[in-house]
């Protein structure tokens, strides 16, 4: 057995305070772990995600872990990986190039999207993801007791693609939301993206998202699910330049911006715990 210390952070992403946002944890490598070790490291953390990076000549090599799998891909976790790469590890540029299981990701410092909307001196960091259109499609059987709908005249609108994404009423209906996630699991898509239209004066939409089929029931803040929500949303309210809540317990603030066929994610970062791991290989 080989006993390797490893430096590992906790950021706590689309925050701009404290126990806020979505925390991930990010373990930078000089070299690559086997997959059941990472996977073990990340069911240890017990975090929605645990990124690991390792440096290429293109820039990095970015890896994702649920506690139960490797996903293809994860926006709070990227955006808390650059995080690590700008505030402690001292990359200088200004954007940082990933590869991934769904190809070519960046991440770029400083941007001024939103910045008018977030109310923080913090420097926005943005996710340039490509923009997933789901298609429509009705409402699969069994997704009204799934959600714990009390009427289901309150959804308007199904799409699916990897994810069911269903639009409600209102920011109300998704509140009151009280699902079974034994039931959500059973309809077998990655993730349930729930979304509603926000108010004028505070947000241009809100969401949340359970994902029990990835170990995770409700995701404090999801970049990903942007990749589906900036481009419904865009359509709808007819603008390109999108502000959104995620109405967990945490909340999250995201704003997002469609550019042809890619979305800015963009939000916040807070560094909440810096240490080390000690783990063994065969």
């Amino acid at each position: 057995m080989t006993t390797t210390q490893l430096p590992i952070y906790v950021v706590e992403a689309f925050s701009s305070g404290s126990f806020g946002g979505n925390p991930a944890a990010v373990v930078p490598l000089e070299r690559w772990l086997s997959d059941a070790l990472m996977q073990s490291i990340a069911a240890q953390n017990n975090l929605s995600e645990t990124a690991f990076f390792v440096a290429t000549d293109a820039g990095f090599h970015i890896r994702w872990f649920t506690p139960t799998r490797e996903v293809s891909l994860c926006g709070h976790a990227t955006l808390a990986s650059a995080y690590v790469l700008f505030e402690h590890l001292g990359f200088e540029g200004e954007r940082i190039s990933f590869e991934s299981l769904s190809g070519e990701l960046s991440v770029t410092r400083l941007l001024t999207l939103g910045a008018e909307q977030a109310g923080t001196d913090l420097p926005l960091l943005a996710l340039n993801f490509p923009a997933q259109m789901p298609a429509s499609c009705a409402a699969p059987v069994g997704l009204a007791q799934a959600l714990g709908l009390v009427s289901e005249s309150s959804v308007l609108e199904c799409f699916k693609g990897e994810d069911l994404v269903v639009v409600f009423e209102s920011a109300a209906d998704l509140a009151a939301l009280s699902p079974n996630f034994a039931e959500l699991k059973a309809l077998d898509v990655r993730a349930v993206i729930v979304t509603a239209a926000g108010s004028p004066e505070t947000y241009d939409f809100v969401a949340r998202v359970f994902a029990p089929s990835v170990g995770i029931d409700e995701d404090p803040v999801t970049g990903s699910a942007y990749t589906k929500l900036a481009p419904i949303w865009a359509a709808k309210l007819g603008k390109t330049k999108l502000s959104a809540r995620q109405l967990s317990a945490r909340g999250g603030d995201v704003f997002c911006e469609l550019i042809g066929d890619r979305v800015q994610i963009a939000g916040s970062c807070m560094s909440y715990l810096k240490g080390e791991i000690e783990v063994s290989e065969p």
